[in-house]
């Protein structure tokens, strides 16, 4: 897996007007070719009135499905450059498509590929980025009498917590960032003098606006 990647938050939209075609930009996150077709389908299904309803997506760790659709454009000027703005701006797992009503002018090759390539970026601007980090799941088992010097010391290093259980003992489940789990680990090892038991969980992406320090 990815220690981490970036993507689109959620469903987002907005249009552009140039030279009196309508440009609206549609993007998604996405986890499947399925689920990029079923969005892409959607779209075509809502704006079925558009001249036009271009698309691409991204999806893999190496991004091994790339495809893209001008639906009608002129080949190259539509799908190519959606993808290519996903390609650029580095994302992954990403949907997009850029639906045209017609405004009667015609735009040429270059207007069309500039028109589509700047829907796709306020398509992506309005799902708003954010980074997918893959954290690790350590599981804290420890006594009450360690419960509060050990809360002090994960606040002090701002760690990511899951919930915390209640019962002979306390279980705190911590999320440190996976690079960082072993080091979490013998650090926690260390701070409860070894009395603490602690148990290495699953690994899971946690979204971060930005990139852990």
């Amino acid at each position: 897996m990815l220690t981490q990647y970036r993507t689109v938050k959620a469903f987002g939209s907005a249009e552009i007007v140039i030279k009196k075609s309508r440009f609206i930009g549609f993007a998604k996150p996405v986890v499947s070719e399925e689920e990029a077709i079923q969005f892409i389908e959607g779209i075509k299904k809502e704006h079925w009135s558009a001249t036009h309803n271009c698309s691409a997506y991204m999806i893999g760790e190496r991004d091994e499905i790339q495809k893209a659709s001008d639906d009608g454009e002129p080949s190259g000027t539509a799908g190519k450059p959606i993808l290519e703005v996903i390609k650029n701006q580095g994302l992954k797992n990403v949907a997009v498509v850029v639906t045209r009503y017609f405004g009667g002018i015609m735009l040429g090759a270059g207007g069309l590929i500039r028109a589509y390539t700047d829907g796709a970026v306020v398509g992506l601007a309005a799902a708003e980025q954010v980074y997918k980090v893959l954290h690790r799941e350590v599981l804290v088992e420890i006594d009450y009498t360690w419960l509060g010097k050990v809360e002090n010391e994960l606040r002090g290093r701002a760690m990511l917590m899951g919930d915390t259980s209640f019962a002979d003992k306390v279980t705190l489940c911590c999320l440190p960032v996976v690079t960082e789990a072993d080091r979490f680990i013998a650090w926690m090892t260390d701070l409860t003098q070894g009395q603490g038991v602690i148990l290495s969980g699953e690994d899971r992406y946690v979204e971060h606006a930005e990139l852990p320090a």
